[in-house]
C-alpha cells in the first residue's frame, strides 16, 4: 500500500479547490470563478524504450493508492490517478509511486459539460428505430469527466510474406437457353505464386489500457488529435477523474500488434499486385519499439429510460458519441411490415406484366 499526500490546487481567491477548465489552459474555481494559469510544461512528450522496460524488475501487482486529503485529513484508497475527496470535495492528484508507469502525456478536455450534453442531445435525436421519447433525453443522469489511460506504440517492422497473385482474364463460353445456343463472356482468374517483403514505420498506434470500458467502444470514439497532447501536468487533471491503467504495456503491445498486422497485410497485398491477392503467411519482426502512457478525455455518463440505465461515452475533444440505446419494437415492426408490403407490390406488378 502506498500512502500519498496528493497534489492539490487551492484557489488563490477563496482557498477552495480549483479545477481544470476544459478548452483552456487555466484552473478555475467553481465557487468564486477565480482563474489561475496552469504552468506550461517544462519538457517535451517522450517515448520510452520497450526493451528497457522489459529489463527492469517489476512488481506482480500494483497496490491501490492511499490518499491523505490535505483539506480534511480523510484517508481513502483508490486506484485512480485523480479524484475528488469524497468528504470535502478537494481535488486530489496522486503522485508517482515508483511501482507503476507514470502518465507521459495528457490530451486535455476541450468540451465542457454543456458541450457534452449538446453532443448527447444530437446523438439521441439521430438514432434510427429509437422510441420517440428518447429524443427528449437531453442530458445524462450522471456525466463525469474522466481521463482514460491508453498506450501508444511506435515500431519499425520488417515482414516477409508468401501468397498468390491473381490475374483476371476473359473467355467466351457457349450455353443453351430455351433451345437456343448463346455465348457469353466469363471472367476467370489465373493464380501465380508470390512472395516478398515489406517494411513499415508505425507511429502512435493507440490501444486502451483499461478494462473498465469495452475496447471496441473506445476504438469507436476515434480519431483522437494526439498531436495536441502535452507533457503530463497535474493541473490538467485537477477536478476530473483519472483512471489508472490495469492492462500493462505487455498486453498493450499485443493489442497494438493486432492493429499493425491489419496494415501490414494491406501492404503485402499491394506488393503482390495483380487483380486479386491471397495471403498465406506473414512473418513480422519488430525493432525500435517505444511506448508511452497517455490520458485521453472522455465524458462518461448514463441515462435512465424505461427504468433501465444506459451508458454513453462522449469524446472530450471531438464530441463523438458512443453508447447503449433502446429500440422501439413498434417502429421495427412497422418497418418490417412496410418492407414486406413493398416486396409484395413489386412481385404483383411483375406478375401482371
Amino acid at each position: 500500500m502506498t500512502s500519498l499526500t496528493p497534489t492539490t490546487h487551492p484557489c488563490g481567491g477563496c482557498g477552495a479547490s480549483v479545477q481544470y477548465a476544459p478548452g483552456t489552459s487555466v484552473l478555475r474555481c467553481p465557487y468564486c470563478g477565480h482563474e489561475q494559469p496552469i504552468a506550461a510544461p517544462t519538457r517535451h512528450v517522450r517515448e520510452h524504450s520497450y526493451d528497457a522496460f522489459l529489463a527492469k524488475p517489476r512488481v506482480q501487482a500494483i497496490a491501490p493508492n492511499q490518499f491523505t486529503c490535505p483539506g480534511c485529513g480523510a484517508r481513502t484508497e483508490s486506484d485512480a490517478i485523480s479524484k475528488d475527496c469524497q468528504f470535502c470535495g478537494t481535488a486530489l492528484v496522486a503522485g508517482s509511486t515508483g511501482d507503476e508507469i507514470a502518465p507521459e502525456a495528457v490530451l486535455p478536455f476541450a468540451l465542457d459539460k454543456g458541450a457534452a450534453r449538446d453532443a448527447l442531445r444530437t446523438w439521441t435525436r439521430s438514432r434510427w428505430f429509437a422510441p420517440n421519447r428518447l429524443k427528449k433525453v437531453t442530458e445524462a443522469e450522471s456525466m463525469k469527466s474522466t481521463y482514460l489511460p491508453h498506450w501508444t506504440f511506435d515500431a519499425s517492422t520488417f515482414s516477409h510474406y508468401s501468397g498468390q497473385r491473381g490475374v483476371h482474364y476473359w473467355v467466351t463460353e457457349t450455353y443453351t437457353d430455351n433451345g437456343q445456343t448463346k455465348t457469353r463472356r466469363v471472367r476467370k482468374t489465373r493464380w501465380y505464386p508470390a512472395s516478398g517483403s515489406v517494411t513499415r514505420a508505425f507511429d502512435d498506434v493507440l490501444v486502451s489500457a483499461t478494462a473498465r470500458v469495452p475496447m471496441e467502444r473506445l476504438d469507436a470514439l476515434e480519431p483522437w488529435p494526439l498531436e495536441r497532447a502535452v507533457a503530463f501536468e497535474p493541473g490538467f487533471v485537477a477536478g476530473h477523474h483519472s483512471l489508472r491503467y490495469d492492462a500493462g504495456p505487455e498486453a498493450g503491445l499485443e493489442n497494438a500488434k493486432g492493429k499493425m498486422a491489419e496494415v501490414i497485410a494491406a501492404d503485402c497485398k499491394r506488393d503482390i499486385g495483380g487483380d486479386v491477392q491471397r495471403l498465406h503467411s506473414v512473418d513480422t519482426r519488430y525493432a525500435d519499439v517505444t511506448f508511452k502512457l497517455v490520458l485521453l478525455p472522455v465524458w462518461v455518463g448514463s441515462y435512465l429510460y424505461g427504468g433501465r440505465p444506459y451508458q454513453v461515452l462522449v469524446n472530450g475533444v471531438g464530441g463523438e458519441v458512443q453508447g447503449d440505446r433502446p429500440y422501439s419494437a413498434v417502429k421495427i415492426t412497422l418497418a418490417v411490415l412496410a418492407a414486406v408490403a413493398l416486396v409484395a407490390l413489386v412481385v404483383s406488378l411483375f406478375v401482371m406484366r
